[in-house]
């Protein structure tokens, strides 16, 4: 499926996701480049938001830029499979490798405000990341490790003060999103 029929077919659930994914469309009706990093404006990247078997923790990366944990996950970088990058990256980012999709679904569909920063002594102008969201599990107890060229720290952090890691309130409101989606998946 292409990236248009799979943001078509997503069905949002509040205002932000209808928004977000009537904003991801127009960019994409404009824009031939948006799974590369050639487009400086807005491009795609995918994320894991990776819980443990029981649903009471989340795997998280403290990030060096945004000096906050967060999910995993990066740019698509010219790849047309955004769950196959959200699997890369968790692997990359953090070394697990026993991820298991609990659907297969999109979980979170979001524009994400990326403010100007230095990445390997090069400045990155603010932009926009236009993001998709999958859900998985894995076992706590497995091996991890930061990747340290881009995160300081990888644990599993209590899903129930997620709040005390993560600075970044606007990615907060996402967080709170998905836990909220996630609690009634796992209740069907």
């Amino acid at each position: 499926m292409c990236m248009k029929e799979l943001i078509e077919n997503y069905k949002p659930i509040n205002m932000q996701e209808e928004k977000d994914k009537e904003v991801i469309l127009e960019y994409l009706s404009y824009f031939d480049n948006l799974l590369t990093r050639d487009n400086n404006f807005a491009h795609f990247t995918s994320s894991a938001f990776i819980v443990n078997q029981d649903y009471t923790k989340v795997l998280m990366a403290y990030h060096n830029i945004y000096k906050s944990y967060a999910w995993l996950g990066g740019h698509m970088d010219g790849i047309k499979d955004p769950l196959e990058v959200a699997i890369k990256e968790a692997e990359e980012e953090s070394s697990i490798t026993n991820l298991e999709l609990i659907t297969n679904d999109i979980i979170s569909l979001d524009v994400i405000e990326v403010v100007g920063h230095f990445k390997r002594n090069k400045w990155i102008t603010p932009h926009v990341h236009l993001n998709i969201t999958y859900l998985f599990k894995a076992n706590d107890y497995d091996f991890i490790k930061e990747k340290l060229d881009e995160n300081s720290s990888v644990k599993w952090l209590p899903i129930a003060n997620i709040d005390d890691f993560v600075s970044e309130e606007n990615m907060l409101v996402i967080y709170h999103k998905i836990i909220d989606k996630m609690e009634k998946l796992i209740k069907k």
